[in-house]
């Protein structure tokens, strides 16, 4: 009795001294070097912007948009060797804000940590650039109305790793997922943005709560409307897919991604891979803008000195 009298309280000490993580939300964004040598980073005061509102849905302090950047300007020149030379890579930023402390009931953490971290990194899928071949799985959803759908938090990732896992198995490069209503409208990628091309026309879902706001989205979108294409944000039912030339998938790991083929009840619908692409010439436009080849007039670059 006298031992596990002393085991508890050796326990509860524990406890009152552990730091247990509760929740998180973090970004992702890359720094680039030109042929001239700079290095550019792609619009961070968006990610700092978007931590901003993932942390207030959350009940969780934020960084200020000058911390943020701040943070994240000092981790790319501090480790600016790991930059690969233009063409071959990037490094990427992880800026992450997690919650921790001695809690274990339902409740804000006590205390919060901000950190930066960075990797060069190359391709995404490790089928390098060839197109996706997406599967849509209508068992799983990413996320539902009301919730958390909308936010950069950890809790959004983990839940897809089955159904990403379950469509590999299957030869599939990822999944496409519907909305949890009525399963019937197009909503996101497991970790990118969709877009479907039809004619002079460019589609995306619309943001309203249950899909992440891309900042590569939020530029493709821009670079189209400034390439005289019709853009439009909406609800986009899964039978669209039926009649679009392109689809194709944005983000700031995959960059513009084109998607090759999607399969939906056992239908396997294919687009335009080959030849002149939108979503190449857009791809051409961002990258050139994010590694200093095409003048920056929109002030969506910042050069680490």
């Amino acid at each position: 009795m006298v031992q596990g009298s002393s085991y508890i309280c050796s326990l509860v000490q524990s406890l009152r001294s552990a730091s247990f993580p509760s929740k998180g939300i973090y970004e992702g964004t890359k720094a680039n070097r030109t042929e001239d040598g700079r290095i550019l980073l792609f619009r961070p005061d968006q990610n700092a912007t978007r931590m901003m509102h993932g942390a207030e849905r959350l009940c969780m302090p934020s960084p200020s948009i000058q911390q943020f950047v701040d943070a994240v300007k000092e981790t790319v020149f501090a480790n600016k060797r790991w930059i690969p030379p233009p063409g071959k890579g990037s490094l990427y930023v992880r800026p992450l804000l997690v919650g921790t402390g001695p809690i274990l009931g339902l409740a804000p953490a006590p205390e919060y940590t901000f950190l930066v971290y960075a990797s060069p990194v190359r391709n995404y899928f490790k089928d390098g650039t060839a197109p996706l071949n997406l599967y849509i799985d209508e068992e799983f959803v990413r996320a539902s109305p009301g919730g958390a759908g909308g936010v950069k938090t950890i809790t959004n990732y983990a839940p897809v790793l089955k159904a990403i896992s379950r469509a590999k198995d299957r030869g599939f490069s990822d999944v496409l997922y519907l909305d949890a209503v009525n399963r019937k409208y197009l909503e996101e990628v497991s970790s990118c943005n969709i877009f479907i091309v039809k004619g002079n026309r460019i589609s995306t879902p619309a943001i309203s709560g249950t899909i992440l706001q891309g900042i590569t989205r939020k530029s493709i979108l821009e670079i189209a409307r400034d390439h005289g294409y019709q853009v439009e944000e909406r609800a986009i039912p899964v039978d669209d897919l039926g009649d679009a030339d392109e689809v194709f998938c944005t983000g700031t790991a995959v960059g513009v991604a084109p998607v090759g083929s999607i399969t939906h009840r056992n239908r396997r619908i294919e687009f335009k891979t080959e030849g002149s692409l939108i979503c190449k010439e857009l791809y051409s436009t961002l990258v050139g803008l994010q590694t200093g080849r095409i003048e920056d007039k929109k002030g969506w670059t910042v050069e680490i000195h």
